[in-house]
């Protein structure tokens, strides 16, 4: 499929910043050998990915510092140091995955925080991230220590913004409001798990960032590709994703009901499942830019398309009634 759709730019929650309606996240690009992601691609398959995703009109770019053990950092930066200026795009990474053995190889304390933006730096290739984001929460750190790192990292210029991941809405909370008391620079955006198959953000979540302005980035959106085909099919992902199954595996029954749905509404509209998943994450209020993965070159296509579909009240009753509560999953 090809399509002369331009991906057009919105705000970050109720900053300044302007990203793309839709972001490439760049989990799947990487050394297969490294880290825990085999279906990686190497940097010559994944190349196309960025420039497609850039003649798309997608320049907001999502890697993390423990993707493929690094790798997917230096992919994303040599590719968009040759692709594109610097000024026109968006680099989002992450931080608090475990990097090395042995002491301060992972989590958020002052000490971590300030090696990692500088490795990841180097990787990227680029003096500042525009979005630095801590990937999980850490128990281990008291919040305030997290918090003042991060600012300093603002204050060095070597991040635009701060936005944070997965994690319970009274962490966040908490977070913001240290961030508030102390002067420090807040998170201005939420990468949290919604798709479909997984709406327990609905709950708290949801509904703090819209109260706060939080500008909301879900990863998963469908749901690791689980709603892009028919319930009982498979593929090399799905069989070697180990985390994926930690996500999907409860409620067993209701989820492939949610899977059917998806299909029979994307066979009554005549498009690919993908793009009604895609559909519905998109039309959830308070979400600046669902993070989408691409494997195919067809699925960036897809993905741009997904924004004129237009879902009606009764699409999206048919798509919902099936769901039942979730165990709470992805935040670890």
């Amino acid at each position: 499929m090809t399509t002369s759709i331009t991906v057009p730019s919105t705000r970050l929650g109720r900053t300044g910043l302007e990203i793309s309606r839709l972001c490439l996240g760049c989990m799947s690009y990487g050394v297969p050998e490294r880290g825990t992601h085999p279906w990686s691609l190497p940097e010559a398959a994944s190349r196309p990915f960025i420039r497609r995703a850039l003649d798309l009109g997608i320049h907001f770019f999502d890697t993390a510092n423990v993707y493929s053990d690094g790798t997917s950092e230096e992919i994303v930066g040599r590719a968009l140091l040759d692709f594109a200026r610097r000024d026109e795009v968006v680099i989002a990474t992450k931080v608090h995955g475990r990097m090395r053995p042995g002491p301060h190889g992972a989590g958020l304390s002052r000490k971590a925080i300030l090696a990692e933006i500088d490795a990841s730096l180097k990787r990227l290739g680029t003096d500042f991230v525009d979005l630095y984001q801590i990937h999980r929460w850490d128990d281990h750190t008291p919040i305030e220590e997290t918090m003042q790192a991060l600012h300093d990292v603002v204050r060095a210029g070597k991040a635009r913004y701060l936005g944070a991941s997965s994690m319970f809405a009274w962490q966040f909370a908490k977070a913001q409001e240290v961030a508030r008391t102390h002067g420090w620079t807040p998170f201005v955006s939420m990468q949290n798990h919604l798709n479909l198959l997984y709406r327990e953000e609905e709950r708290e979540m949801l509904p703090l960032c819209a109260d706060q302005g939080v500008g909301l980035i879900p990863w998963s959106p469908m749901a690791r590709g689980r709603l892009t085909r028919p319930w009982d099919t498979h593929t090399a992902r799905t069989e070697t994703d180990a985390y994926g199954k930690t996500l999907y595996n409860a409620t067993q029954e209701a989820d492939r009901l949610v899977v059917e749905a998806v299909q029979r509404v994307a066979q009554r509209l005549d498009v690919p499942m993908a793009r009604v998943a895609l559909a519905w994450v998109l039309r959830k209020p308070g979400v600046s830019a669902p993070i989408i993965g691409a494997t195919k070159l067809e699925q960036l296509d897809e993905a741009a398309a997904a924004l004129s579909l237009k879902l009606t009240d009764e699409d999206v009753a048919e798509l919902e009634a099936p769901y039942l509560p979730h165990p709470v999953a992805g935040f670890r």
